[in-house]
Parts: structure tokens; C-alpha cells; sequence
């Protein structure tokens, strides 16, 4: 019995896709929280991590791209930033939920598609890569 694994190089289409919306969420949020922390509007008590996660995305999301090419790095990578946005998602809706500004809400909902996205991306590369593991025999 032969296990075979279809290769795969660069980002699927969807990854891509998936892999941008995550980046321009990341970079919505690090606009927004970064001028809640410039003008000192204290709109919950979990800015600075939700801040440090936007960051990381940004600057670690432009690797994405380049590390397409390693199947089990990129589910690696994006497991773990699927942990941190879960966080991050749980603080902001702690802590802008009830507020009515348009700019927390707007954090809010953006933290959900950057999350919504990663977890798109869990499952997607998990698929590939042991969806595509295939049992032949040699008769």
C-alpha cells in the first residue's frame, strides 16, 4: 500500500482571497484602535492586546503570502493566529458591545471577519492537506 500527497505550491485562490481579507481587517482595526489609544478614549480595557494582535497580523500576514508554498507551515500559522483573533474577538465584544460608537462597532465587527477568516483558512489547509492523502494499491 503507497500513501501519495498531491503537491501544491503558492496559495490556493480562496487562501489568497481569504488570506487579503484578513490583512485589511487587521489593518481596520489597527487604524481604529490606534486612534482610540492616540486621543486617550479609554473604550475598554483590552485595547493594548487587541492592538498587539492587529500589528502581529499585519506585519506576519505580508509572510503568508510567501510561505504558501509550505502547506504545513501556513495551517501552523494560521492555527495560531485563529487563537489569538478568537481572544481578540471575545475582548472586543466584552468591551465595545454596548457602546455606541460607530468606530467600536466597526472594530467589533471587523475582528469577526479577520476570526471567521483564519478559521476558513484552519479548515481549508486541513483539508488539503489530509483531505488529499490517498490510500492505492499496486495490483
Amino acid at each position: 500500500m503507497e500513501l501519495t500527497r498531491r503537491g501544491r505550491y503558492g496559495l490556493t485562490p480562496l487562501l489568497f482571497f481569504s488570506n487579503m481579507l484578513i490583512w485589511i481587517s487587521a489593518v481596520i482595526v489597527m487604524g481604529i484602535l490606534s486612534y482610540f489609544i492616540s486621543v486617550n478614549n479609554n473604550q475598554g480595557s483590552h485595547i493594548i492586546y487587541e492592538e498587539v494582535i492587529s500589528v502581529l497580523t499585519v506585519v506576519f500576514f505580508l509572510l503568508a503570502f510567501f510561505i504558501g508554498a509550505y502547506p504545513d507551515h501556513l495551517l501552523i500559522f494560521n492555527l495560531v493566529f485563529s487563537y489569538l483573533w478568537i481572544v481578540a474577538v471575545a475582548f472586543t465584544a466584552d468591551d465595545f458591545t454596548h457602546s455606541n460608537s460607530a468606530l467600536a462597532e466597526t472594530v467589533e465587527a471587523f475582528s469577526f471577519i479577520a476570526f471567521f477568516c483564519l478559521l476558513f483558512n484552519v479548515i481549508h489547509e486541513w483539508h488539503i492537506g489530509y483531505g488529499d492523502v490517498r490510500s492505492t494499491s499496486r495490483v
